[in-house]
């Protein structure tokens, strides 16, 4: 088994993450006939079938899912191989694969990529925005060098870095201006707009208002913090976003904002990579980066 290469192993790496040759193949920037062809001699070269192949999806056989398992260990010290040599700068330079959650990436990514482009000249960003979830998964397996999450994620294979602390506003209809703001127990009796289920900023709010073990009187769900707002000028009901967001989503919206009493409703937002990440130097340089840029947004916005 000495002709196995490094492109067939990542396109086996896609095929496995894409479940289909047609979208593996152009996650690869390849043909799908390409593709095919690179598996099976893969796999006549291993002497057994790493997929079966159905006719809109393909799944791992048996021996196929212990050989990814190695793969990812593989692929993953491979890219670091590259990482380590990039420690020689003394900045990062090169391409950076940060993930970030929804509920931040619209309102800080601007601020922080403008801040890194003129921090580290030679440095290309390659953002990826999706659920903790993914991106911890997407971490592990070496296909994001770091991550902009809400703290803790616990995971013991990763640094975590705290960047700023921020809070949660109440977002009510326009006319409600003025009115006495609700505490944690009258807002189980409203009608709360939440994230769908997935999003960290969902289970950070049904903490404030305790609705694990209590069940909400009416409780709606929507697929961005733009559709909540809007839900809310439209008199659906009323919902908590975070302070960044505020400046960006009530722009066009006929609502008002208000502050929680002491103790106000909270989340901390943080960097985190692999430990085992040769670029953990110039990762915490970056951290700073994102924290000043951070502050230079809060100072830009005061939302209340």
């Amino acid at each position: 088994m000495t002709n196995l290469t490094l492109k067939q192993l990542r396109y086996f790496e896609a095929l496995v993450r894409h479940g289909h040759f047609g979208r593996a193949a152009d996650s690869c920037a390849i043909s799908q006939p390409a593709m095919s062809v690179q598996i099976r001699e893969l796999e006549e070269e291993l002497g057994t079938e790493l997929f079966e192949r159905g006719a809109r999806q393909v799944r791992l056989t048996s021996f196929g899912e212990e050989f990814a398992l190695r793969v990812r260990d593989i692929l993953r010290s491979v890219d670091e191989l590259g990482d380590l040599a990039r420690t020689s700068q003394d900045r990062l330079a090169g391409r950076l694969r940060i993930g970030v959650i929804p509920t931040v990436a619209p309102y800080l990514l601007p601020t922080i990529i403008g801040s890194l482009t003129r921090s580290h000249d030679g440095l290309v960003i390659h953002v990826r925005e999706t659920l903790t979830r993914k991106l911890i998964e997407e971490l592990a397996e070496g296909r994001l060098d770091t991550a902009i999450v809400a703290l803790p994620v616990s995971e013991p294979s990763l640094t975590e870095v705290a960047l700023f602390t921020e809070n949660f506003v109440l977002v009510r209809p326009g006319e409600d201006a003025g009115k006495p703001v609700p505490n944690s127990k009258a807002l189980r009796e409203m009608r709360l707009l939440l994230l769908e289920e997935g999003h960290c900023f969902r289970d950070q709010a049904l903490s404030f208002c305790n609705m694990h073990s209590v069940r909400p009187r009416e409780l709606l769900d929507g697929s961005s913090l733009s559709t909540l707002v809007q839900m809310v000028s439209a008199g659906i009901g009323v919902t908590l976003i975070p302070e960044m967001a505020v400046a960006v989503e009530t722009r066009s919206a006929s609502v008002s904002i208000a502050r929680f009493k002491n103790p106000q409703p909270a989340r901390t937002i943080g960097m985190v990579w692999r430990k085992t990440s040769p670029l953990g130097k110039q990762l915490k340089q970056i951290s700073e980066v994102v924290r000043q840029s951070a502050e230079t947004l809060r100072a830009q916005h005061d939302p209340v």
